[in-house]
């Protein structure tokens, strides 16, 4: 799940010319765009795409814009090749966002990265730390993540394909939890982070990283709904920064630092569970 700060224009859907509206949708560190396209003969047509670092795209085959998406994991499946080989957009945010991370990490922590995507960022943060187990909904996003374990030779980094409703863990059980471009892909957030709450130790830390659409692209509302009742995106949250900050501090956590970055106002936030919270 989920760098990077993602790019974005106005929307556009009809006759007219061809031409790419972008919605960032990051994941991994890596931003997934959603754009409408516009035959000039015909009603526009919707797809998924990603956006190249120097602004070009390309477009899914025949085969794969009949394949629709019906889930979000169908939808990450689909596109996990492609998504495997794109370079992180902003590495200057990424690194950040990674130094920030590991020096809260001990070498005896156990940690959770909940939509680690293809295990990018896992696979960063492991000489840090004793374990971390990663998820994710897809299961080819899984088999990518298992092969770079193993080409890189890291044993301490443990793949399993859930979703963070049904990852199954004794509440307590690790040091930290990672949602690295995550929530805004959960229909419930604050069912999230309840149990990411529940599944850290006292003290234990939270990190996440949210696309907040609603702070400046709002005017991007209308598309979403569209995009995912024709299957050509994953659930996507329209929500603000300041609704996370809140629903975080709902869930019980204690805000140690936050900062947004990027056009889509991505919001970085390094929580805690105190200490005497059971």
């Amino acid at each position: 799940m989920q760098g990077a700060g993602g790019s974005g224009q106005r929307p556009f859907l009809g006759r007219g010319e061809k031409r790419p509206d972008l919605i960032p949708v990051e994941r991994d560190g890596i931003p997934v765009h959603i754009f409408t396209y516009a035959k000039p003969a015909g009603i526009g047509i919707l797809y998924p795409v990603r956006v190249w670092p120097n602004g070009r795209s390309f477009h899914p085959t025949a085969a794969e814009d009949s394949d629709v998406a019906v889930t979000s994991a169908d939808f990450w499946d689909r596109i996990a090749p492609k998504y495997s080989r794109q370079p992180i957009a902003d590495p200057e945010s990424y690194a950040r966002k990674l130094a920030a991370t590991q020096g809260l990490m001990q070498p005896d922590m156990a940690v959770l990265e909940l939509g680690c995507g293809t295990g990018s960022t896992a696979l960063e943060h492991a000489p840090h730390v004793a374990q971390i187990v990663a998820t994710d909904v897809s299961a080819a996003m899984i088999d990518i993540a298992r092969g770079k374990a193993a080409q890189a030779g890291i044993e301490n980094v443990s793949f399993q394909q859930a979703g963070v409703e049904d990852f199954e863990a004794p509440d307590g059980s690790f040091d930290m939890v990672l949602a690295l471009n995550l929530l805004h892909l959960l229909p419930d957030r604050a069912a999230a982070m309840s149990r990411i709450h529940r599944l850290l130790k006292p003290g234990g830390f939270f990190v996440s990283s949210t696309v907040c659409l609603a702070d400046r692209m709002w005017f991007l509302r209308p598309l979403i709904p569209v995009l995912q009742w024709v299957g050509k995106a994953p659930y996507v949250s329209f929500v603000g920064s300041g609704t996370v900050l809140q629903e975080a501090a709902s869930a019980g956590f204690e805000d140690l630092e936050h900062w947004t970055h990027g056009r889509a106002n991505s919001l970085f936030l390094i929580a805690r569970k105190p200490a005497s919270a059971g």
